[in-house]
């Protein structure tokens, strides 16, 4: 879909659909809005609509209204945005994708939309919102259709046209439109990541992927192969590889906007591409959905597309091991004590804690290659999903103020992120009497543990863990995650890099 901006009347502008926003609660048409103007067009329909269905500025709803030739568009989306105090640029987001999801469905081809009467609701700046919808638009049409036969009968709109009034924001919202653009495409692209099989989305397939998105945005890139791997003491991670057939992958991609700075901040993604449980199998019911488990490290290389892309002034190294978690007569065991590549020694309690183990190595890595400031993301554990549900986000640190600054660039990215208890109590569940530490604490505070658990391999750095298990992955369409991968963390990390880089 082709997105443009361009100073002029949304109701003059040439276009199959337009798309208006209503907020609930309003008297009347705000004079001068863009609903106002179109009702003048119309002869006052869509105030008689209005009278007539009360929720129409309801949170969510649409509203599809016919002009019969009156103006120059053949239709009007009328868009529920909710009252107006309630309004963030989160559900401007949101909106937009349900609005062209809309648009899609009535096979529009050329849909016009203006951020005006929004941006003057108080919640954001020209630039932000445009930002935001553009996101909100993207994400919204996605698609999943790799695997699929036949035509399938698939309509997509062609072009998304903002049209700005004065030409006085113009240029930032372009600059909005076109970060939007790029931060979308880039959640796409994890979630094309995550939605594969693991039978095609292999750890050398993963592997390849990085190496087609370094060479062509312009990204330093090394692999480390299972040999590299027992040269460096990986044995956590080569435990975890040892039940598969499929060779284990260390990806290390980098992008050195800073070269005169000493800091290097760490994007750490667990890529387990497919989760059996190991020999602590797994139930059947939904083990097929298991194919996700390396959603943290799809988010991680998505997120280093658009660095590549908006050239930041700072130093990122992402690191994503990744490897099966399968049973077989070759895969480690509970019982087992595994030596990691810090010299920590690890009792397995579980095999299905395996998303921790890659992690430590993969943390001790990233701090060898010189990060100086470490953010992990993992799809973890499902005890995050019984605390906070598929809302948030968990977050876990070692770093107060390392952790003030992610959980800054997810608020303004729109993604949600709670932050856990890190005391020194919950460390008591995770040591061995035979080892230095075990992977399992038990049922009890399992995500706080679990995290706990990486930091003990990032200490001193700087480190923040997020668990995105519930977040990672969407059973029905909402807003502009639809179901399937939704590529949580994306945001977040773009906005860091640019926030951090001056962007």
């Amino acid at each position: 879909m082709k997105i443009e901006v361009i100073n002029g009347a949304l109701i003059e502008t040439l276009c199959d659909t337009l798309i208006i926003t209503l907020f609930e609660g309003d008297k009347g048409l705000p004079a001068g809005s863009t609903a106002s103007l179109a009702d003048r067009a119309l002869n006052g329909h869509i105030n008689r609509i209005i009278q007539g269905l009360p929720a129409a500025g309801k949170y969510g709803e649409t509203t599809v209204i016919y002009t019969l030739g009156m103006i120059s568009a053949e239709r009007i989306i009328l868009l529920g945005a909710g009252k107006k105090a309630d309004f963030t640029l989160e559900k401007a987001r949101a909106l937009m994708a349900i609005a062209l999801r809309k648009a899609n469905k009535l096979r529009a081809k050329r849909v016009a939309a203006s951020i005006s009467d929004i941006v003057g609701s108080g919640v954001a700046d020209s630039r932000a919102m445009a930002q935001g919808v553009v996101e909100g638009a993207i994400m919204g049409l996605y698609q999943f259709k790799c695997y699929k036969s036949g035509n399938n009968d698939v309509h997509n709109i062609e072009q998304l046209l903002i049209v700005e009034a004065g030409a006085g924001n113009i240029t930032a919202i372009n600059k909005g439109a076109e970060l939007g653009k790029i931060v979308a495409a880039s959640v796409n692209y994890a979630r094309d990541l995550i939605n594969h099989p693991a039978q095609y989305m292999t750890p050398a397939k993963m592997a390849r992927q990085a190496e087609k998105l370094a060479r062509q945005y312009g990204l330093e890139i090394s692999l480390l192969e299972q040999e590299d791997m027992q040269q460096q003491g990986m044995g956590a991670l080569l435990a975890v590889a040892r039940g598969s057939s499929e060779p284990p992958k260390l990806i290390v991609l980098k992008y050195m906007g800073d070269p005169a700075s000493q800091e290097i901040i760490a994007y750490v993604g667990k890529g387990i591409t497919f989760d059996s449980g190991g020999i602590s199998i797994k139930p059947s019911q939904n083990m097929d959905e298991m194919k996700r488990d390396m959603a943290g490290g799809g988010a991680v290389i998505g997120a280093m597309m658009a660095i590549g892309q908006l050239k930041p002034k700072v130093n990122i190294v992402a690191v994503v091991p990744c490897t099966e978690n399968m049973p077989s007569g070759s895969a480690y065991r509970p019982g087992d004590i595994i030596t990691s590549m810090s010299g920590k020694t690890i009792e397995v309690l579980n095999t299905d804690a395996e998303g921790r183990l890659i992690l430590a190595d993969a943390v001790s890595y990233a701090k060898k290659i010189g990060a100086t400031k470490i953010i992990d993301l993992a799809t973890l554990t499902g005890a995050c999903v019984v605390g906070l549900g598929t809302v948030y986000s968990g977050v876990i640190t070692n770093d107060s103020e390392w952790c003030r600054r992610i959980m800054a660039a997810a608020r303004q990215a729109g993604e949600k992120m709670w932050e856990l208890p890190n005391d020194e109590e919950y460390l008591e569940q995770i040591k061995s009497s035979i080892a230095d530490l075990k992977n399992s604490g038990g049922r009890a505070a399992g995500t706080i543990t679990a995290g706990l658990f990486i930091g003990q391999f990032a200490d001193p750095t700087p480190w923040v863990h997020i668990d995105i298990a519930g977040t990672s992955d969407a059973d029905k369409t909402k807003g502009y995650n639809l179901k399937g991968g939704t590529g949580a963390g994306v945001r977040t990390l773009i906005q860091l890099a640019t926030h951090l880089g001056g962007l």
